[in-house]
């Protein structure tokens, strides 16, 4: 439960308070490099979070009476899970993109920018980087109301 207040805890006071505020405190070039300090950081909070998740999940799930095997959905119990998994699986993938895609992508701008001066990409990934966000977030939110179901079933 730690695990999961961190990493949503994280993920919604950045994307709901941080982001915003200092999108539109900072200009383009020093939020580019403020946030990507930030993603720096917060990269392996998320990833350390993300292991724990699924070894205790999968621990938890295998325990549970109401699980009857891989890809069974012989309950409404089992259906939550599956849900649950397929929008953790999403978090995953998105924080992957993230850390390996979006990052690099930004850290070249960032080397590009401090060439150049201009700084229209880091605008344009910023605000990927955001939605992303924005979107793991929800995924949370989804993947914990998923959890309520399954406890309730």
């Amino acid at each position: 439960m730690v695990t999961t207040i961190v990493w949503l805890g994280g993920l919604a006071t950045v994307s709901v308070w941080i982001i915003p505020s200092m999108r539109s405190s900072l200009t383009a070039k020093d939020y580019a490099n403020w946030f990507t300090r930030l993603n720096q950081r917060l990269n392996p909070i998320g990833w350390l979070s993300i292991g724990l998740l699924s070894i205790t999940g999968l621990v938890q799930m295998v325990a549970n009476p109401n699980y009857g095997g891989m890809f069974s959905i012989a309950n409404n119990w089992a259906l939550a899970i599956l849900l649950k998994h397929i929008a953790f699986i999403g978090m995953i993938a998105i924080s992957a993109y993230i850390t390996w895609g979006l990052s690099p992508k930004l850290q070249y701008a960032a080397i590009l920018r401090a060439k150049d001066g201009n700084s229209e990409d880091d605008e344009l990934l910023l605000a990927k980087l955001q939605r992303l966000i924005s979107v793991n977030l929800f995924l949370g939110i989804i993947s914990l109301a998923f959890t309520a179901l399954a406890r309730i079933s």
